[in-house]
C-alpha cells in the first residue's frame, strides 16, 4: 500500500452475456486501481487519501503530494507509457503540433524545436539526446489502452472531459518555464525522477494558460521530487516548473487533467484544412498551437467544457429566458428606440434588466429540468467511448433478446448517457416544442479524443416531452417492466424501449 500521503509541503524530496460485462473486462498488466466503478477508480487513484477528504481539503484549493514506496504502483505506472513506446508510435504517423511538441526551457523562456510535418523517431531521439529537449506527446489515451481505461472512468466520475499529455525530459534538463494551466492537474510519475517547484497562484482557478517570469513569482511554496508510483495534484492556476535532476536517467510523467476552460482558438485546424488558404497559414496555426499548448491538454475546438458555475449559468440562462418569454409578455416587448446606438447603457435599461434577472431567479427556484444549451451535448460528443477490449463494432450493434411489452429492461452504459430538455431542433417544426434529448458516447472515436473532432452532431435520440417520466423511470430503476412505464399507450411504451435498444442503451433482463 502507499507509504505516505500528505499535502504537498516544503522539503526535498443467463442468456446472452450483457455487453456491459464484456467491455469492462480488464486486460494488460496487474493494476492497483479499482475499475469496478468510476468512484472506486478515483478513490484508488488517489489512495490512501479518501475521496471525501480530497474534495473537502484539496480540490480547487491546494496541492496534494502522494509519495508511494509501493512496487505495485511503480510497476503499473511504468507500463502506462515509456520512452521506448515512441518508436512504434512514430511509425503510425505522428505529426508535429498535433501529436508531438519538442521544446526546451532556455534562460527562463520556452524554445520550440518542432520540425514540419511528420515526426520521425530518429530525429526525435536526436533532439532528445543532443539538444536535451523535452518530448511532449499529446493525448496518449488515443493509443495506449490503459490510459484510455483510466481516463474513460475519470470522465464518468467528473462528468467532464479528461485529457492527458506525456512529458519525457532528459537528465539535467527542463522543458517548460514557470507557468500555470487552465486545468485541474494530476501528475503521475512513470519513469525516473523529476524535481518540482510550486508557487503561489497569481490567478486562482485560472481560465487560461499563461507563462510567468521567474522574477515575478517569488520563492516556491513547495519543493519535492517525484519518483515512479508517486502522484501530485494541484489546482488550475498553480504556478509550477519541473526539471529532471542531473546525473540520473530521463524522466517520464503523464499529466491527467480535467475541468478545462473553453479557451481554444488555435485548434480549429481540421476546419482550416478544408479552406483554400495560402500554404503558410496552416503552418502558422500549427506554430501557434505549439506555443499555446505547452501544457494545455485539450486540442479540441472552442466549446463549453468547463463545469464551472459561470459556464453552467451561461449554458442554462438562454433556455430559461426562452421559456419565460413564452409565458411573460414583458420579455417579449421591444427595447427602447436607439438603445443599441447609445454609448452608455441608461439607468432605465439597467433597472429593467435587473428586474428581469430577479424574475428569472424566482422562476428558476421552481424549475426541475434545467434546459442545457450546449454543455451536456458537447460533453457527449467529445468524450471517450466506453473502454472495450474486443471488437468495438459489438458495442454499437444491438444484441440479446428483443424487447417487448412483457419484457423487463434496464439501462446500460448509464455513465455514458445524458438526458436533457430543449427546443425541437427539427427545422421543419415551426412551433419549436420542447423535446427530450438522449445523447450518448458509444459511437465516439477514441482516435480523435481531445485533438479536434470533425463530428459535431451528437449520437442519440429525441422524444416528445411526454416521455420524460418514462425515461426517468428507466434512469432511476435497476430494472423495470415495460408495462409499468408511465406512457399513455402500449404502442408508445414499445416504441420507446425499441428505440433505446436499437441504440444499445437498454437490455432485456
Amino acid at each position: 500500500m502507499p507509504k505516505k500521503a500528505r499535502p504537498a509541503g516544503d522539503g526535498e524530496e443467463e442468456g446472452p452475456v450483457p455487453k456491459q460485462a464484456k467491455v469492462e473486462a480488464a486486460c494488460g498488466p496487474s493494476s492497483p486501481l479499482d475499475f469496478d466503478s468510476p468512484s472506486g477508480l478515483f478513490e484508488s487513484f488517489i489512495a490512501p487519501i479518501k475521496t471525501e477528504t480530497f474534495f473537502k481539503e484539496f480540490w480547487e484549493q491546494k496541492p496534494l503530494l502522494i509519495q508511494r514506496d509501493d512496487p505495485a504502483f511503480a510497476t503499473y505506472y511504468q507500463s502506462l507509457f515509456r520512452l521506448s513506446d515512441l518508436k512504434s508510435l512514430c511509425s503510425r504517423g505522428m505529426y508535429y503540433g498535433r501529436d508531438v511538441n519538442v521544446c526546451r526551457c532556455v534562460h527562463g523562456k520556452k524554445k520550440v524545436l518542432n520540425k514540419d510535418g511528420r515526426v520521425h523517431f530518429l530525429q526525435l531521439r536526436k533532439d532528445f539526446d543532443q539538444k536535451r529537449a523535452t518530448i511532449q506527446f499529446h493525448q496518449p489515451q488515443r493509443f495506449k489502452d490503459e490510459l484510455w481505461r483510466i481516463q474513460e472512468k475519470l470522465e464518468c466520475f467528473f462528468g467532464s472531459l479528461v485529457g492527458s499529455n506525456v512529458y519525457i525530459t532528459p537528465a539535467g534538463a527542463q522543458g517548460l518555464p514557470p507557468h500555470y494551466d487552465d486545468v485541474e492537474v494530476f501528475i503521475l510519475q512513470l519513469e525516473g525522477e523529476k524535481r518540482w517547484r510550486l508557487y503561489q497562484p497569481t490567478v486562482p482557478l485560472a481560465r487560461e494558460y499563461s507563462l510567468e517570469a521567474e522574477d515575478r513569482i517569488g520563492r516556491p511554496t513547495h519543493a519535492f521530487t517525484l519518483k515512479p508510483g508517486d502522484l501530485l495534484y494541484f489546482p488550475r492556476g498553480t504556478i509550477h516548473q519541473a526539471a529532471t535532476p542531473d546525473g540520473l536517467a530521463h524522466s517520464t510523467h503523464v499529466t491527467v487533467s480535467t475541468y478545462q476552460s473553453s479557451r481554444q482558438l488555435v485548434f480549429w485546424l481540421p476546419w482550416f484544412s478544408r479552406l483554400r488558404l495560402p500554404p503558410s497559414v496552416p503552418g502558422l496555426l500549427t506554430t501557434l498551437a505549439c506555443h499555446e499548448a505547452s501544457s494545455v491538454t485539450s486540442l479540441t475546438p472552442s466549446i463549453a467544457l468547463t463545469p464551472s458555475w459561470g459556464d453552467f449559468l451561461l449554458d442554462t440562462i438562454s433556455g430559461l429566458v426562452f421559456d419565460t418569454a413564452k409565458a411573460d409578455v414583458a420579455l417579449r416587448a421591444g427595447i427602447p428606440r436607439q438603445l443599441l446606438l447609445q454609448v452608455e447603457t441608461t439607468a432605465v435599461a439597467t433597472r429593467r434588466l435587473s428586474g428581469f434577472l430577479r424574475m428569472l431567479a424566482d422562476r428558476l427556484e421552481g424549475t426541475k429540468e434545467l434546459p442545457s444549451a450546449d454543455m451536456k451535448k458537447d460533453f457527449a460528443v467529445n468524450r471517450l467511448p466506453p473502454y472495450c477490449t474486443g471488437d468495438r463494432a459489438e458495442l454499437v450493434t444491438p444484441g440479446g433478446q428483443f424487447p417487448g411489452l412483457d419484457s423487463t429492461v434496464r439501462l446500460q452504459f448509464r455513465d455514458h448517457v445524458v438526458l436533457t430538455v430543449g427546443p425541437d431542433q427539427d427545422p421543419s417544426d415551426e412551433t419549436r416544442e420542447k423535446m427530450v434529448y438522449v445523447y450518448h458516447s458509444l459511437k465516439n472515436r477514441r482516435e480523435t479524443h481531445m485533438i479536434g473532432n470533425e463530428e459535431t452532431e451528437p449520437h442519440g435520440l429525441r422524444f416528445p416531452l411526454s416521455h420524460m417520466d418514462a425515461l426517468k423511470q428507466l434512469w432511476n430503476s435497476p430494472a423495470i417492466s415495460v408495462k409499468d412505464l408511465k406512457l399513455t399507450t402500449d404502442e408508445e411504451k414499445q416504441n420507446l424501449v425499441l428505440s433505446l435498444w436499437t441504440e444499445c442503451l437498454i437490455q432485456v433482463v
